[in-house]
């Protein structure tokens, strides 16, 4: 006699994830339940009977929330993301709710900071905004080669280290930051890295110890006409202090895939509305500030990647290999 499917809900669930999810599941012997409405205490109940729900990155769970999901029964919180500052775990601990993260492919985020990397060194945003207006003149600033450049990564988990990879190919000057180092990397204190460096990339994880790891002292800090690029979490930039290092031509200029505050503005159309952010308007309007919405994760790839170990953290929580 087969053993029955595994229950599991699948909350904000966008399109072409559940496309995947509707593939994937019933090879894994799960039965999902997709809504594409975020998690919250009114559709709680939609998770009744499951144990085991997975939501995404792009809506906090309240304490409410969680309490209504283990009211219901859910035992376990798989986020289709790496990083789970949108929950509060200690708090899911207290009411009896495990929380897991997922792993996907790191090239994603990695191959996208490169770009992100080169499209600032060369001017592109100036350079395509003239051309597409038919002004085909050289700018007076010249493009820089990475190979001439040292670039400090802050973060050498999975995709800083895929980042430091990338950047040997190019000839940079690679140094690092973490509380974990790895062999066959130069690593230094954090005022140190920002003193040498012509980029500073962030790819730490965001909690309390790193919120506004960037302030406006550690901006001060780095060499005048240094670059930044985000494509880890908003809140590890102070975004006030940065545009006023912008504004004031103390850096050189910034790629953010990641804002602070990007909450109900990345992932929404905004053409038909003002968008409530003066300081994103702000960033908008100067010729060497890249803003993305938080897309660097998102491939073909990585995507898989997501959603089938979002089912196996499930499955592994049920069996008894617990993820957290």
């Amino acid at each position: 006699m087969s053993e029955p499917a595994l229950g599991m809900t699948i909350y904000g669930c966008a399109p072409d994830e559940a496309v995947l999810f509707r593939e994937m599941a019933p090879g894994f012997g799960v039965t999902p339940t997709i809504t594409g409405a975020a998690v919250s205490e009114a559709n709680a109940a939609l998770a009744a009977g499951n144990r085991c729900v997975s939501v995404g990155h792009k809506t906090p769970l309240t304490r409410r929330t969680l309490l209504a999901l283990s009211r219901v029964g859910v035992t376990y919180v798989s986020t289709r993301s790496v990083g789970y500052d949108h929950i509060d775990v200690g708090y899911a601990r207290s009411v009896g709710i495990s929380v897991g993260n997922v792993a996907y492919s790191p090239d994603s985020v990695a191959d996208y900071t490169l770009m992100l990397m080169l499209m600032l060194v060369r001017d592109a945003k100036s350079v395509i905004r003239r051309a597409e207006e038919h002004d085909y003149r050289l700018n007076d600033v010249r493009g820089k080669e990475l190979r001439d450049l040292t670039v400090g990564v802050v973060g050498t988990g999975r995709i800083g280290s895929a980042v430091v990879g990338r950047l040997r190919g190019f000839g940079a000057r690679v140094v690092a930051h973490d509380c974990c180092p790895q062999a066959g990397l130069d690593y230094v204190e954090l005022d140190e890295l920002l003193r040498l460096s012509d980029i500073v990339t962030l790819h730490t994880p965001l909690d309390a110890g790193t919120h506004h790891l960037l302030d406006r002292r550690r901006l001060e800090r780095m060499k005048p006409g240094a670059f930044v690029v985000n494509t880890g979490r908003g809140p590890l930039l102070d975004t006030e202090a940065l545009v006023a290092a912008l504004e004031n031509g103390r850096l050189g200029g910034a790629a953010l895939d990641v804002l602070e505050g990007e909450e109900g503005v990345f992932y929404a159309d905004c053409r038909d509305r003002p968008v409530d952010s003066d300081l994103l308007v702000r960033l908008q309007k100067l010729p060497n500030v890249l803003i993305s919405p938080h897309t660097a994760y998102y491939t073909d790839h990585a995507l898989g990647d997501t959603v089938e170990n979002s089912i196996i953290n499930c499955l592994n929580f049920e069996s008894g290999k617990r993820h957290e």
